[in-house]
């Protein structure tokens, strides 16, 4: 009987809504620790690279391999970065306001796209990756205008509504 009445307790809505509130906040920082671990090797990674690069001289027995390969690569490395600290930069905005931020979500995605973009390999894939990948950028742009959109037609409503008059130039 009191474990009836202890499980029960636990499933109450207050009680249980806080349980899920605690479990996302443990699995976002969690998700944060492991992203800052991904970036901290990504960045030690590239250097390696670079440095790799540095001491081969690469650059000067082969310059035409090192412009058409190493460099995409090394913007590969780049932007895989840029990446992870955009997804590090979401989690952590949903840490502050437990809210997830569309904005931010497409344009990581965008990032994404462009990176796929950047190293895209015309020899081993054909037009239709291409064209999916145009159909994917296309598609984020728009959700990304009418997001903006959206929101600063809300800010021009809000600043309406402090200031009716318009007597304040924003």
């Amino acid at each position: 009987m009191r474990l009836r009445r202890r499980l029960t307790s636990q499933f109450q809505d207050t009680r249980f809504l806080h349980g899920i509130e605690f479990l996302e906040s443990s699995i976002s920082k969690a998700l944060s620790v492991a992203m800052v671990v991904v970036l901290v090797v990504a960045v030690t990674d590239l250097f390696i690279v670079l440095g790799g690069l540095v001491i081969n001289r690469i650059t000067f027995v082969e310059p035409d391999a090192f412009f058409s390969r190493r460099l995409f690569d090394i913007f590969g490395y780049f932007l895989d970065i840029l990446i992870a600290l955009e997804i590090l930069e979401n989690v952590t905005a949903y840490l502050k306001k437990h809210v997830v931020q569309v904005e931010l979500v497409i344009v990581t995605s965008l990032t994404a796209i462009a990176r796929k973009i950047i190293i895209f390999d015309f020899d081993k894939l054909g037009g239709f990756e291409l064209l999916g990948l145009a159909a994917g950028i296309f598609s984020l742009s728009v959700s990304y205008w009418l997001v903006r959109r959206t929101r600063s037609t809300r800010e021009v409503e809000a600043a309406q509504q402090e200031d009716p008059e318009g007597t304040q130039i924003p």
